[in-house]
């Protein structure tokens, strides 16, 4: 009797199949993983401008946040939370932008747009005020200076 060894053709299609059906239920997790990382990275990007934003204020003579968004590192801040968002910057005026900054003597509001959409928040805020939320726009008027 002659008995073969091995694996038919079917058998080894089945399995190819099978290991092609998890793959992509891992890839479509991970892809999601991704995503929400980007949206952390954005967020804590826009929270460490608050204490450099403060030092501006502490060394204005006299204290003020008009220059807030005019120094270098806020802006190397909001630039990383764009970047991390994948976003380009549109410098034509604060609500054409997907991230940005505005300043005045009263306060100061920083902002970018999240990777993905968290419920209805496709950007992330912080200002002056402490306030750090989600918001459902990236357009704002250049007199903000506060998260709405």
């Amino acid at each position: 009797m002659n008995k073969n060894k091995g694996f038919t053709l079917i058998e080894l299609l089945v399995v190819i199949a099978i290991i092609g059906i998890l793959s992509s239920v891992v890839l479509a997790s991970l892809n999601t993983a991704r995503a929400k990382g980007a949206n952390a990275a954005v967020k804590a990007n826009l929270n460490n401008i608050r204490a450099q934003a403060e030092l501006v204020y502490d060394n204005a003579s006299p204290n003020s946040y008009a220059t807030v968004c005019g120094d270098p590192n806020v802006w190397k801040g909001v630039l990383a939370a764009g970047s991390a968002a994948g976003v380009t910057y549109s410098a034509t005026a604060l609500g054409a932008s997907n991230y940005g900054c505005n300043s005045t003597s009263a306060g100061w509001i920083a902002f970018s747009a999240l990777k993905t959409a968290e419920g209805t928040s496709v950007a992330w805020c912080v200002d002056s005020t402490g306030n750090s939320k989600g918001l459902a726009a990236t357009t704002y008027s250049s007199s903000t200076v506060a998260c709405p």
